[in-house]
């Protein structure tokens, strides 16, 4: 098993890319520390599908836009489990909005879960890693973090600054074995509950030719192909890689920036 003897923590773990990712984890080995905004009882399934394949988990609600939830999501992960050696942070907000109509609300609610989140949660799990030199950080992009697309402004500035956020945790960490990486999906097959963030989208759904051809691969990426991106980079197989991006976004970036 791929991360046998680690412990992760995943915020966003339950749905979508966060749920597929803590499963992907549980099947190798891992013990979790899972984190949700709103449902306890979504996390709660989650976290009995985890056990059923042999991992100890721990839940906790938690708004990770807070300063104050994250240290105390940590501490209980920590005081569950005794250990974090993998933090996959993955919980985001993507409203897609006309920058004219962008409140200043709306500005810092997505800084604040995009960006903030995870220095909130380094500072929270780094301590423990430099401890016993060891540990994984992955933080989930987006196209967002690697061109520029209409109504996304909030979202753009919020991920490249994690991007670049995350070369910094890297370059600092390095001496002490502590990896960081970014994990960047493409055009993901998930469900979405906000469909007024995407008004654009919602007059041409995913997945429809137009937009395929777009994609090399010709294809919309799944929650498996991120999952599987994410458990190579908590995995020691990707030991000799920090401070890198993996673009899960079947070539996309390669073409002509995108207009959807």
């Amino acid at each position: 098993m791929r991360l046998a003897g680690k412990t992760a923590l995943i915020t966003g773990a339950s749905r979508n890319i966060g749920k597929e990712t803590a499963l992907t984890f549980a099947r190798e080995g891992a013990n979790l520390v899972l984190s949700s905004l709103q449902s306890q009882q979504e996390l709660d399934e989650v976290a009995a599908e985890c056990r059923e394949l042999g991992a100890k988990t721990h839940t906790t609600v938690a708004d990770i836009a807070d300063s104050a939830q994250c240290q105390r999501l940590v501490a209980e992960g920590l005081d569950a489990l005794g250990q974090i050696d993998v933090l996959v942070s993955n919980a985001a907000i993507r409203p897609h909005h006309p920058l004219l109509s962008v409140t200043d609300e709306d500005w810092h609610r997505v800084f604040g879960i995009n960006l903030h989140s995870s220095f909130y949660l380094c500072k929270a799990a780094l301590p423990g890693m430099v401890e016993r030199e060891t540990g994984s950080i992955i933080a989930i992009g987006g196209m967002a973090s690697i061109t520029g697309r209409p109504d996304t402004s909030a979202v753009t500035a919020a991920k490249t600054g994690l991007w670049g956020f995350i070369r910094a945790v890297a370059a600092e960490f390095a001496p002490y074995n502590i990896r960081a990486n970014m994990v960047n999906p493409g055009t993901i097959d998930t469900s979405r509950r906000n469909p007024e963030w995407f008004a654009r989208e919602s007059r041409r759904p995913r997945g429809d030719n137009d937009q395929l051809r777009r994609i090399p691969l010709g294809r919309q990426g799944t929650i498996y192909d991120i999952a599987n991106a994410c458990l190579f980079l908590a995995s020691d197989e990707s030991s000799y890689i920090t401070g890198d991006q993996l673009n899960v976004v079947g070539g996309r970036y390669m073409v002509a920036a995108a207009t959807d």
